[in-house]
């Protein structure tokens, strides 16, 4: 534990880890490093002010947001409460047959959700207080959903992945129509109780509807505890949370990102001094960074909001923590 605080700190009096908030990292069940720092935070673009962090406080982890409904997407499935990913996607969409009616259109899977891989036009590369980044004109259409599905189809599904926080939304929905449960409270008695994961904040849009995509704020022992689970197949305290099959299913590498990283099901695959890690990613710099050869699970916090920079405070903190 004391080479970890030695050359995480090393790595602060450097300024490598500009903006970092918080880590915690967690081996073999054991908590091996923890630090908080301070520093402005937002929550959802809106200014918190100046926060000194500790283990209670709740961190926006933006799109991290999308691999734990992932697995909320997992424990539905397993109970048959939502399709499998080999369904036609707007089979589940009823209420907008002119898009159904598109052939293109009805070539559309579950699983081409799951990958980011629905060939429809999104550009989420813009700025996110501007209305032309896609996931935020999402948030303002009157029908969230139809935006995404009439997207104009620029290739086949399954092609490319293409970053696509309309995706997840469109899966979020899914697991509330299916177990009839809005998608923070079924994530609260699914998969938060279960845990023995404290207070949550899941954001929504103004029509109410807690954002699939980026709307989590977790506290970093909670975010932690959620790769712990990823570790056990699904398993916690002795209880089945999420099947095991699903856990393997959804990170094995499906497509390529544009930086060359695997992609499974909202999950990132990537390699850190030489292991293997599956990663769930946010804007900010915000990570949970999953190793099982190790296993070992990592989370970060930080405040590097839409800095084109942003990813290299969780890499130096992952260079720092893989191979101590």
């Amino acid at each position: 534990m004391s080479q970890l605080r030695d050359r995480l700190g090393e790595a602060l009096g450097a300024g490598r880890l500009d903006g970092l908030h918080a880590v915690v990292a967690v081996r073999g069940g054991r908590t091996v490093l923890e630090y908080y720092g301070e520093g402005e935070d937002f929550a959802w673009g809106r200014s918190l002010g100046a926060v000194a962090f500790g283990p209670e406080t709740l961190h926006d982890v933006r799109s991290v947001t999308k691999s734990v409904t992932a697995l909320l997407y997992g424990i539905a499935l397993g109970d048959g409460r939502v399709p499998a990913p080999e369904t036609p996607l707007l089979q589940q969409f009823p209420r907008y047959p002119d898009l159904a009616a598109d052939a293109d259109r009805a070539r559309l899977t579950v699983g081409h959700a799951l990958t980011m891989s629905l060939g429809l036009e999104w550009r989420e590369e813009i700025p996110y207080d501007s209305p032309a980044n896609a996931e935020i004109a999402m948030e303002l259409a009157p029908d969230r959903y139809r935006y995404v599905l009439e997207r104009p189809v620029v290739e086949a599904p399954g092609t490319r992945w293409s970053y696509c926080g309309g995706a997840t939304a469109l899966l979020g929905q899914l697991v509330a129509d299916g177990t009839g449960q809005p998608l923070a409270e079924f994530g609260r008695a699914a998969l938060f109780d279960p845990l023995g994961i404290g207070p949550v904040e899941w954001m929504a849009g103004t029509d109410g509807v807690a954002s699939a995509a980026s709307g989590l704020r977790l506290a970093p022992r909670d975010l932690a505890r959620i790769g712990e689970l990823l570790l056990a197949e699904g398993e916690w305290g002795g209880r089945r949370v999420v099947p095991a099959d699903w856990i393997r299913t959804m990170v094995q590498p499906r497509l390529r990102t544009d930086w060359g990283a695997g992609y499974g099901y909202h999950w990132y695959l990537e390699t850190v001094a030489g292991h293997r890690v599956v990663m769930a990613a946010g804007n900010g710099g915000q990570r949970l960074a999953v190793v099982p050869d190790l296993d070992l699970t990592v989370a970060i916090t930080a405040g590097n909001y839409d800095d084109a920079e942003q990813w290299r405070t969780p890499a130096a903190v992952l260079e720092q923590v893989v191979p101590a």
